[in-house]
């Protein structure tokens, strides 16, 4: 069974934190002889048991979906209640225990924040060590700040393991989108090189067989007139034979540039299936065929920065693609549930596809509002189209 990045770190980190515990079931079976220190005790034993335990549910619950989406008020607030849980242990134990919990800590900061804020994140959290040892365990301030230090060193090191992962997941992530939209565009060539390979065979069977076929029944014609008995019977029935071949040349020619079509289901349906940490709804009439190539190919270009935005910009889990078919021509609706914004700066992608509609005479419209996400629409004329 194969585990990744972002299982591999959970679960060490759980594994720690129960090892963690293991001073706080030693300590719960001593209780010293006097009353006063053992109530106490008792209480601090308490508080100790309610942070560690705060901590393992806060840290189960933030690396749920780990990677999977952008971090949102409610993994800030876990990471705040694991960070505090952290400190409050060593705070009530008198230990450094505290200072191994925030090793946990640092390891999903890359996750959850971005790399400056992390940082000081991994250094602030340890700074509040210092009072806890200053006033918890008799240190003093110089040795307090060089015990935080230690831990920062050590820290730092989770800290840089849980970067690479990361960054190792969302090259993957980006692979696997890029395969997606390699395997697309080769489903798309495959098409227009049928359609291609066809109109070619229609040509030669129209200009060199329907040619040579047409000049055959004219030199039977005159030959039917020159010929007399049985020679002419031979030759009227040629001559029909003729006739007949040429009608069925003129039809499969016919057929072939009727059947001329490029099928984009495949290709739409390939590039919308490989995409990590989004859940494509793609609702499009098959078979979706579109007689112009250059047509199909800007059709699938946008659908694939329409993707390609929504996993960079949107921070969407989901993105609804619809395609409709009507006597004007093709109109393609996208909506994702993003985060959305007051107004939409469009870049490259975005200007990009609005020449290429344009080109063909097609539209680009979009809207957004904060918390609602970004809908886009798109209609290409009907030329083309069957």
């Amino acid at each position: 069974m194969r585990f990744s990045h972002t299982q591999l770190l959970r679960y060490a980190g759980l594994f720690t934190w129960a090892m963690v515990g293991i001073p706080l079931l030693l300590n719960a079976w001593h209780f010293p002889d006097d009353l006063g220190q053992e109530a106490a005790l008792t209480l601090d034993l308490a508080l100790w048991a309610t942070a560690y335990l705060g901590f393992g549910l806060g840290y189960w619950a933030v690396t749920r979906h780990l990677g999977a989406r952008r971090s949102g008020l409610l993994d800030l607030a876990l990471l705040a209640l694991i960070t505090c849980s952290a400190i409050a242990v060593s705070h009530f134990s008198g230990t450094g225990l505290g200072g191994v919990l925030l090793l946990i800590v640092a390891g999903v900061l890359p996750w959850l924040l971005p790399l400056p804020v992390g940082i000081a994140w991994l250094v602030l959290q340890h700074v509040a060590l210092v009072p806890v040892f200053t006033q918890g365990q008799g240190f003093s301030l110089f040795a307090a700040v060089l015990q935080s230090a230690l831990y920062v060193g050590y820290s730092s090191f989770t800290f840089v393991t849980g970067l690479v992962a990361k960054q190792q997941a969302q090259a993957r992530d980006e692979q696997r989108r890029l395969n997606a939209e390699l395997r697309a565009t080769r489903a798309l060539l495959a098409e227009s090189s049928r359609l291609s390979e066809r109109m070619r065979i229609s040509r030669e069977l129209h200009d060199l067989l329907g040619h040579h076929l047409t000049a055959l029944s004219l030199n039977l014609e005159v030959a039917s007139h020159l010929s007399a008995g049985k020679s002419r019977e031979h030759v009227q029935q040629a001559q029909t034979l003729a006739k007949l071949l040429l009608t069925d040349v003129r039809e499969a020619v016919s057929r072939l540039r009727e059947d001329g079509a490029v099928d984009l289901t495949l290709a739409l349906r390939t590039l919308a299936e490989g995409v990590p940490g989004l859940t494509i709804d793609l609702d499009i009439q098959e078979p979706l065929l579109i007689e112009d190539p250059e047509r199909a190919h800007v059709l699938l270009r946008c659908t694939q920065e329409i993707i390609t935005n929504t996993v960079r910009h949107a921070g969407a889990r989901h993105l609804v693609l619809r395609l409709t078919r009507s006597a004007a021509g093709l109109a393609l609706h996208a909506r994702d549930n993003g985060r959305g914004g007051d107004a939409v700066q469009a870049g490259n992608g975005l200007r990009g596809m609005r020449e290429r509609l344009a080109a063909l005479g097609g539209t680009l419209r979009w809207a957004t509002a904060p918390g609602k996400g970004f809908s886009l629409d798109i209609d290409l004329p009907m030329e083309g189209v069957s």
